[in-house]
């Protein structure tokens, strides 16, 4: 067997023969590009059979981040419902397996959009532009997939949800910075500190509590050739919480033709995909939702977003991600640019 990093191969096949039937060995494991943050394996069997093996990073791992068993709670919840997700077949959480809990699901074909050219070799505008309903349609369905219904409603504490996620991204924020000063790659990221107050000071009142994805974009979500959405991915992040908070987080990740890299999927700059601004209202008018106060909310995610970096940073700049240096200067600096897009978007609600 070759190495592949993050996986004892003969350990975690000898697991999955006996845990996720039928699984005929030999196993190939192959990790998935695009990962940042948990690491995603294609693994396949001698018979063809496709899964997927998600596992935390191998090392720099947060407190509370990389929940491997939460992950697999809300999409085996999740399964069958309005909102499409694959079908979790396994969990281990003995350490003594591969070093990290880790979770296993069926894997779905289709097309994880990264790229205009991608998009626009696959559909007609029209069929892009369903596409991006498609997205959004979603994202409605899971806000109005009742908690309870489906066993997730002790998921999370279903008041101050934008509070909440303020204290815990502050603090993720805060321990990275220790992880740098620990691994000498520390540098002051003082606007950090600062749009935190800002968005503190300013936090609206919470209305109600949904299942929140936490990371809703269109490149977590796998789409079949017709351009319907055939599963929503990357769970990490889900809670119950305010809805306002995952369409501007949608929307935060999604770039728009010309708009000078506001965003980071390209995808979305293919011709037949909608505005921004076309999102939100499809929104507003199938949730029935106001999304008035939706750039306080495209704020947070933004800040949010530049904490989340601080750990990619820290990761990258420490050697924890492999032998990729390169990006983390590039990662620092966009840590201070979310921020500067953050503090843009709160000046929205005084206009």
């Amino acid at each position: 067997m070759s190495d592949v990093k993050g996986i004892d191969q003969q350990r975690v096949a000898d697991w999955m023969v006996a845990n996720t039937p039928p699984v005929e060995p030999p196993l190939t494991f192959d990790l998935i590009a695009g990962g940042r943050s948990n690491l995603t394996y294609r693994v396949t069997d001698s018979a063809g059979r496709a899964m997927v093996l998600r596992r935390p990073p191998v090392s720099h791992v947060l407190a509370t981040a990389h929940d491997m068993g939460r992950e697999h709670t809300i999409i085996s919840a999740l399964y069958g419902s309005a909102v499409p997700v694959p079908k979790a077949v396994g969990f281990c959480a003995d350490t003594e397996v591969n070093g990290a809990p880790f979770y296993v699901m069926d894997f779905v074909d289709g097309h994880i959009l990264q790229s205009a050219e991608q998009v626009e070799s696959l559909w007609d505008e029209a069929t892009q532009r369903s596409a991006a309903d498609n997205l959004v349609d979603g994202l409605v369905a899971l806000h109005g997939t009742d908690p309870d219904s489906v066993g997730l409603g002790e998921l999370g504490k279903k008041e101050d949800y934008v509070g909440r996620q303020l204290r815990r991204w502050y603090g993720q924020f805060q321990s990275s910075q220790e992880q740098a000063r620990e691994g000498g790659v520390f540098r002051e990221a003082d606007i950090v500190h600062e749009v935190h107050d800002e968005l503190v000071a300013r936090k609206p009142a919470q209305l109600e509590a949904v299942i929140a994805h936490g990371d809703y974009r269109l490149d977590n979500c796998i789409f079949a050739t017709d351009g319907t959405l055939a599963a929503v991915l990357d769970w990490e992040l889900c809670t119950l919480g305010d809805p306002l908070a995952d369409l501007a987080t949608m929307m935060v990740y999604y770039s728009e033709r010309g708009d000078g890299g506001y965003s980071l999927s390209a995808a979305s700059t293919a011709p037949g995909f909608p505005t921004r601004a076309e999102l939100a209202a499809r929104y507003a008018e199938k949730s029935g939702r106001d999304t008035t106060l939706v750039p306080y909310y495209a704020a947070f995610a933004h800040w949010r977003l530049a904490c989340i970096m601080e750990g990619v940073y820290v990761r990258y700049a420490s050697g924890a991600m492999g032998d990729e240096h390169d990006g983390a200067t590039g990662l620092a600096d966009e840590v201070v640019r979310r921020c500067g897009l953050a503090r843009d978007s709160l000046a929205l609600l005084d206009t």
